[in-house]
């Protein structure tokens, strides 16, 4: 797989320009002025095309005029990725949110007693207080919960110690 920079010359070109790997202002404001050169192609390709409009009008100003556009277009394209590339390095990595981790054996609402009840809609483990705040007949479906506290060894586990 190429790198970004190997693939797009005219990227490392500008960072060689700025002097220093870390700095990005250069490269920013490269950016910006490589925009309005294409705003300014595009502009100028825009007339032209208008210009071919008229009654006694070459067929070739037709093709400038969209030449212009396209290439101005390219060119405003090229800046918009400069400062999006200046700004990725400028900002660094986003930290990683580590997932939440459920705790196993308690009710999932007060994580304080032995759940009784699983909301199959919700994916609610439950225990009777909490099972009468999340009551909703119309959307959720219950059945007794297979989970226990994990904290107190029963007899499967005495059993499995064997």
């Amino acid at each position: 797989m190429l790198d970004d920079a190997a693939a797009f010359p005219l990227a490392e070109c500008v960072t060689a320009m700025s002097g220093f790997p870390g700095d990005n202002s250069m490269q920013s404001s490269t950016g910006n002025w490589i925009i309005g050169v294409g705003a300014v192609a595009a502009c100028l390709g825009l007339c032209c095309l208008a210009a071919s409009l008229g009654d006694n009008s070459g067929s070739n100003l037709l093709g400038l005029g969209a030449t212009f556009f396209g290439m101005g277009a390219l060119i405003a394209a090229c800046g918009v990725y400069l400062n999006a590339r200046a700004l990725r390095a400028q900002g660094g990595q986003p930290a990683a949110k580590e997932p939440a981790q459920k705790s196993r054996g308690g009710c999932d609402l007060c994580k304080l007693e032995t759940p009784v009840i699983h909301c199959k809609v919700h994916q609610f483990h439950l225990c009777a207080n909490c099972s009468a705040e999340h009551y909703d007949f119309r959307s959720c479906v219950y059945v007794p919960s297979t989970r226990r506290m994990s904290g107190k060894p029963g007899k499967s586990a005495a059993a499995h110690a064997r």
